[in-house]
């Protein structure tokens, strides 16, 4: 075990949303980077965020906020999902071309497949297109939400306690939409990425993940109160987010097993130059 040291302080990016831990028994940095949509995003209200969240998204323009920041970096995970559910209006090449669920007139809903696939498309093709970029670049797949009797908004919950069996939940439907349309979009990244000789892997977490309604937090959140300073508040059941232990753990584990693949790899072929 090793204790870090936050250094996310000593960068000049945003020290909240931006992350950085150095290990130095390791002479390692873990970086997080908050980008949601992985895209450029802007608020359709101009002083700020709107009620209904309603967002702006230029599909073909990656967030510079994270790209900038990765082109000497060993690794990159890429991830990505539930986002895309929410209201918004998608733009190519600065141009208004639909929207998801934005319920304005004249705008076509393209749904919420089409932002995630374009953006999945842009996020990965800036990588593999980074000048100086020489990493190895993980893709994890979309993780499913688990409300039962309602929507987030609707009464729905999470309480159940163990994981669902093959036979009691399968993966079809929207999520299985949703997961293929990410997995077209690496299919073609990686044919691009080993062209230039660029290694791009799949983190394949969907199946597994579904199956386990027990690792959200349901209505057990931080601040969860009936109300705030004399104000009545409404508190929605949490089912999207990973925050008991078990399920996402398998996530480290999956993520060391395919390093511990990358490192022999990588250490076989530097092997046979001298062979």
């Amino acid at each position: 075990v090793a204790e870090p040291e936050d250094i996310s302080r000593r960068y000049k990016t945003d020290a909240i949303y931006f992350r950085r831990w150095f290990y130095a028994d390791y002479n390692f940095t873990l970086v997080t980077l908050w980008s949601p949509y992985l895209v450029q995003t802007s608020d359709v209200d101009p002083n700020g965020h709107s009620s209904n969240n309603l967002m702006n998204l230029h599909l073909d323009k990656a967030d510079e906020a994270w790209v900038r920041e990765i082109e000497s970096f060993d690794f990159v995970i890429v991830s990505a999902g539930q986002w895309f559910f929410r209201p918004l209006i998608f733009y190519e090449n600065d141009t208004l071309v639909g929207c998801h669920k934005c319920g304005l007139k004249g705008i076509k809903d393209l749904s919420h497949y089409y932002g995630y696939k374009m953006a999945t498309r842009t996020a990965l093709r800036s990588l593999i297109n980074l000048k100086g970029y020489k990493g190895v670049t993980f893709l994890r797949t979309f993780s499913p939400a688990h409300f039962e009797n309602g929507d987030w908004n609707k009464g729905g919950s999470c309480e159940r306690t163990k994981p669902y069996t093959k036979e009691e939940i399968k993966l079809d439907g929207y999520i299985l939409r949703t997961y293929m349309t990410q997995v077209e979009e690496f299919i073609e990244a990686e044919r691009e990425a080993m062209e230039r000789g660029l290694k791009l892997l799949m983190m394949n977490t969907t199946e597994i993940m579904l199956r386990r309604p027990d690792g959200h937090p349901n209505n057990y959140v931080n601040g969860h109160y009936s109300s705030s300073k004399g104000k009545s508040v409404t508190h929605y059941n949490d089912c999207v987010h990973w925050c008991l232990p078990g399920p996402i753990d398998t996530w480290n584990e999956v993520l060391l097993y395919l390093l511990k693949i990358e490192s022999q790899l990588s250490f076989n072929s530097k092997l046979e130059r001298f062979v």
